[in-house]
């Protein structure tokens, strides 16, 4: 059976060879790689160009360009160039183990009586050497490890899904600029379809280090999820068998998002008590004490202003009726 594995990306010239060398190295056969360059402003394209797979009758690599235009559209210009009766997905920054494609295509036909859509995998992310890359990496491990075996999202860097169900629903959708994958799993869901969840199939991630990225990504992480909140729902999505599939991959942000309300109302209590200091002297006393008490809480509390922001964000969008909000 050809599978097609499908990698974009935009600025990413240092992750380019690992992440290609690593599509290379799959044991399954026959193999189709697409890679997409979305308008980078560095060697990222001369660098996929350049590459050379091994040099065997059953695999191949083909590579386009496109502007600056997105995710969604550069994964939909590989799944429209796709072969392979199943479309793989990763990212740049991503090295699938040898066996990811395998393990996956062990678990077919599936569970009885379900129409397998999609199967994704599990992300494991370098703890690398800083608190950001350590905290990033502990929060997707306890994720995955409360995942059923059906699940509602085939996560971006290390799922497959059957091509004539992906073409059949239109592909992802080019408004959604983050989330894409989140959004794609569920219209299949809505669609009949089932995804399945297979930890055997591995995908290491690079370590995600620098707070300003991890924030702008939590950021944007909320302004998506209240998108797929107002358009399919606060708990899941009914399947076309009407039972609930419920949101998956968020519990972390839904904790978090309270740490700063939180920290509000303690504020106020504290303020009822003692009327007379100063607010701004009593708050930075309150965060001193948080500080003290919970680990890495200075990165919380970013964290959750940036939840806060990213969900005002939604809500504007929404106003206005952008960014895959009609």
């Amino acid at each position: 059976m050809l599978i097609t594995i499908t990698v974009c990306a935009r600025d990413a010239e240092y992750w380019v060879k690992d992440c290609l060398s690593s599509l290379c190295a799959q044991d399954h056969r026959p193999l189709q790689i697409i890679a997409v360059d979305d308008g980078s402003n560095d060697s990222t394209l001369e660098q996929m160009q350049s590459f050379l797979p091994p040099q065997e009758d059953d695999i191949e690599l083909l590579v386009f360009s496109q502007g600056r235009i997105g995710l969604s559209a550069g994964r939909n210009r590989a799944v429209n160039a796709a072969a392979g009766e199943w479309i793989a997905i990763t990212d740049i920054d991503c090295r699938p183990d040898p066996h990811w494609i395998s393990k996956m295509l062990s678990q077919l036909p599936g569970l009885d009586g379900e129409n397998i859509v999609a199967l994704t995998g599990r992300t494991v992310f370098d703890p690398g050497s800083t608190q950001i890359s350590r905290l990033r990496s502990k929060s997707i491990e306890k994720k995955y490890a409360v995942r059923d075996k059906s699940v509602s999202l085939a996560n971006g860097p290390c799922s497959m899904f059957r091509a004539d169900m992906l073409r059949s629903i239109g592909g992802f959708s080019p408004d959604w600029f983050h989330a894409e994958d989140m959004e794609v799993s569920l219209r299949m869901i809505q669609n009949g379809g089932t995804i399945l969840y297979v930890p055997e199939a591995t995908v290491q991630h690079v370590a995600e280090e620098g707070l300003l990225r991890f924030l702008k990504k939590r950021y944007r992480d909320a302004r998506a999820h209240f998108r797929i909140i107002k358009r399919y729902g606060l708990r899941g999505v009914k399947t076309s068998r009407n039972l609930m599939v419920k949101h998956d991959f968020i519990s972390d942000g839904a904790v978090i998002s309270l740490l700063l309300p939180i920290l509000g109302l303690w504020l106020f209590a504290v303020k009822l008590l003692w009327p007379d200091y100063p607010t701004v002297a009593m708050f930075c006393m309150l965060v001193e004490i948080l500080l003290l008490v919970v680990p890495w809480s200075r990165i919380r509390i970013l964290w959750s202003a940036a939840i806060w922001l990213g969900t005002g964000r939604g809500i504007i969008d929404a106003i206005l009726g952008r960014a895959g909000h009609r």
